[in-house]
């Protein structure tokens, strides 16, 4: 039982390490490629972006013969219509040089000129049913945005894996925006926002390129950089390494940590089973030593007896491995969902996972079995048949070792899920500095019909409050380039995150003023001359005090005015990042965005009177929302899901460990069944024989306990590194493990003791 149940958990950590490293190793070119990500330098701060402008990529392109290709690609939401069929897609706008750089596989369509023509699209082979079902979509024309602009379907593309940063189920050409819909955009080398990769040739060094880069960006962007007292630097980075290691921007998708965290965690599993095995084997091996004896008598000799025991135990284990693959399979979309992604179709999908799995298990059996089998085959058969085998000290404190070796890992577990389970708990509760509760937010997608709208639905029983912008808490925003008057009287330039509000925004959201005002209808000049900084944009500038910034000069975006307002700090973005300078200004036509706050209550019933009108002012659009508390949460889904498995591998092994000790304690009662009964009839009572049992495997435990405690603190320590805020590992954290660990311990060995304690001395001492 203990090796299925370490092997299955191993077998499944196995597939979830296989797939993280996985990503993107799907592309034959995937070494050549590397993404280009740019530093920009203020005097104020560093932006680590993970995006360049739009020409940095075609004049690379000509002024390094290193570059093969280039693929820039920029993700945007977009209304698809094909008659009465409509979806909201998150669409991606990509060069035609696409099919060139990755392998995404056309089943119809030519890889050179499927993304070339402007309005060409491709389809996922999923997306394509949705608007054509079983037809032929080739040439087909749909239409796009609120302007019903006519695309042709060109290709159909198989879905891109799961293992994949380029994720889309629509690809629009590129050329679409930089030919049609906004002509000049190749021309903004200060228009940041698009991803671009770079295709080098083969030989190329990337750290020799990446030096020429500096000349590059003096030659082409020296003047301009000067004037807006800026530096760009650019890098690359290897395709292979943006999953797992790169946070530019505050974007995480992988996390190698917890790939090593889980990869640990099957190792110590496995280790637990191993000692269990060891533990077992070599505890019984008193019962055995007649059976040696005999076979040496007989005429074995150690290199067979050893051969037997090592055969015995890679039986146990091939036994073990065909349970395994049944397990597997059954636990298998349960995993996948624990994960929150498909990490295996399934266990048959690949073949080599299976034969890596039989193997380790024969080595797992020949790892577990050598030990018992020196110990066993070592037998003097002389001393044992005449009954004068002795129990080497050596074999017991390898059994006790393992014991605390066991614990060590179970307990140091326990404390890592008290602490994983106490951070999401944190990011769940914490004060934001904004009330999010019973907020529906819906994307209006410019439609000119959205202020009609947010007044139609204003007047519904069940909405307390609505309110316009650009951005929420917990989804993106724009970063503007800007100019501020700092604590010396001098226009200080940064890059600022921004939000485009409304005037109710401030209100309906909690956020707390700390100077001057919000924004008022009463101001005619709120529109076009002022701005609303937050408590971190107010110290960038050197003011002591939000009151201090009040009435000084500002330039953003081609708008000139005054600092009306200072809110304190709230999160706009996940707690593992710092709060950042924000500023906001009214802006109707950049306000997408529509909040609405809902009495608790019939909340189905609201959200549909919300439709009803949604269909009769933008009948043409697809109705979407989303409750603000759950877009939030999202951001902390990958956490809660690493949560959640470690919460599992750490009842696997303490599982594992618990029936060590189990087999352990039950052997130890089995060979002192005479002394209880001796010590019974001298008139021991039974909590006296159950605390002598009990205390040689407590004193265990609690070494363990103590040595698991700095191994803990160092590895939660590390893992809390990566969130800006975060709890503290307090005592009684520790001490709580601790506790839990003993009462295992109790429990697993306390029924076995209490049952042998109570058993009639007269069976105790009955001979064979």
């Amino acid at each position: 039982m203990g090796l299925t149940v370490a092997m299955t958990a191993c077998f499944l950590i196995f597939l979830y390490v296989s797939f993280e490293l996985s990503y993107d190793s799907q592309h034959t070119k995937a070494n050549r490629i590397y993404r280009l990500v740019t530093d920009i330098k203020t005097p104020t701060e560093t932006l680590n972006w993970n995006s360049t402008s739009w020409p940095f990529a075609p004049n690379l392109k000509s002024e390094f013969p290193e570059i093969e290709l280039f693929v820039r690609t920029y993700g945007t939401s977009m209304l698809v219509r094909n008659g009465n069929v409509k979806f909201k897609e998150n669409a991606l706008l990509a060069d035609s040089s696409l099919f060139n750089v990755f392998d995404f596989k056309l089943i119809k369509g030519n890889v050179q000129t499927a993304l070339k023509n402007q309005f060409s699209i491709v389809f996922s082979e999923t997306a394509a049913k949705k608007y054509f079902g079983n037809a032929d979509p080739i040439g087909r024309t749909l239409l796009l945005t609120d302007k019903s602009r006519i695309a042709t379907v060109t290709g159909i593309m198989k879905d891109i894996p799961g293992n994949s940063q380029i994720r889309a189920d629509m690809l629009l050409s590129m050329t679409t925006l930089t030919q049609n819909i906004d002509p000049k955009i190749d021309e903004q080398c200060d228009n940041f926002g698009v991803t671009t990769f770079l295709l080098l040739k083969s030989g190329t060094d990337p750290k020799a390129l990446e030096a020429k880069l500096p000349a590059f960006i003096e030659k082409y962007y020296g003047k301009n950089l000067k004037r807006a007292q800026s530096h760009f630097t650019f890098f690359l980075e290897p395709l292979r390494g943006v999953y797992l290691y790169s946070t530019r921007d505050g974007s995480k998708n992988g996390n190698i940590y917890n790939v090593y965290v889980f990869s640990v965690i099957a190792i110590f599993i496995l280790l637990i089973a191993c000692a269990n095995f060891i533990n077992l084997t070599t505890a019984r091996s008193t019962d055995r030593a007649k059976e040696v004896g005999i076979r040496k008598v007989a005429g074995a000799a150690k290199k067979q007896l050893a051969g037997q025991f090592i055969g015995e135990s890679v039986t146990v284990c091939l036994i073990a491995f065909l349970i395994t693959v049944v397990l597997s399979i059954l636990l298998l979309p349960l995993f996948n969902e624990l994960s929150g992604k498909s990490i295996s179709q399934g266990i048959f999908a690949n073949l080599h996972h299976l034969l890596i799995l039989f193997f380790s298990a024969i080595g797992i059996g020949l790892m577990a079995g050598i030990y018992p089998a020196l110990v066993l085959s070592s037998f003097k058969p002389v001393a044992v048949l005449k009954g004068r085998f002795v129990k080497s000290n050596r074999g017991i404190i390898l059994r006790k070792g393992l014991v605390i070796a066991q614990f060590t890992i179970s307990i140091t577990l326990i404390i890592g899920t008290i602490v994983v389970y106490n951070q999401m708990n944190y990011m769940r509760n914490d004060d934001l500095g904004f009330n999010k509760d019973q907020t529906m937010i819906i994307p209006t997608e410019g439609d000119p019909a959205k202020l009609a709208f947010k007044k139609a639905i204003a007047d519904l029983p069940a909405v307390t409050s609505t309110t316009m912008s650009s951005s929420v808490p917990g989804e993106g925003n724009s970063v503007a380039y800007s100019e501020v008057e700092n604590n010396k009287g001098a226009l200080q330039i940064a890059n600022l995150d921004l939000y485009y509000i409304d005037y109710d925004y401030i209100k309906q959201f909690n956020i707390k003023i700390l100077a001057g005002r919000a924004f008022s209808r009463d101001f005619g000049t709120d529109t076009t001359q002022a701005i609303i900084l937050n408590e971190t944009a107010v110290k960038m500038f050197g003011y002591n005090s939000p009151q201090a910034a009040i009435g000084k000069r500002f330039k953003q975006w081609g708008q000139e005015g005054k600092i009306i307002g200072v809110v304190k700090d709230f999160h706009f973005r996940s707690l593992q990042e710092t709060i950042k300078p924000l500023t906001m200004r009214i802006n109707f036509k950049e306000s997408n965005l529509i909040s609405v706050k809902l009495e608790a209550g019939n909340l189905p019933a609201t959200i549909a009177s919300i439709e009803r009108n949604w269909k009769t002012l933008m009948p043409n659009k697809p109705f979407s929302y989303s409750f603000l508390d759950e877009s939030f949460d999202r951001q902390y889904r990958a956490e809660e899901r690493f949560g959640k498995l470690f919460l599992n591998f750490a009842i696997l092994a303490i599982f594992i460990s618990c029936l060590g000790l189990l087999g352990l304690a039950s052997y130890s009662t089995i060979q002192r069944t005479k002394e209880i009964g001796i010590r019974k009839v001298l008139g021991a009572d039974i909590s006296s024989i159950v605390i002598m049992i009990s205390k040689e495997f407590l004193i265990l435990v609690l070494i363990a306990v103590a040595i698991s405690y700095p191994i803990a603190w160092l590895v939660m320590s590390q893992w809390l590194e990566d969130f800006a805020y975060r709890i503290t590992i307090s005592w009684w954290i520790l001490g709580g493990a601790g506790c839990i660990a003993l009462s295992i311990a109790l429990l697993t060995i306390g029924f076995q003791t209490i049952k042998v304690a109570m058993a009639s001395p007269v069976k105790s001492l009955r001979t064979e």
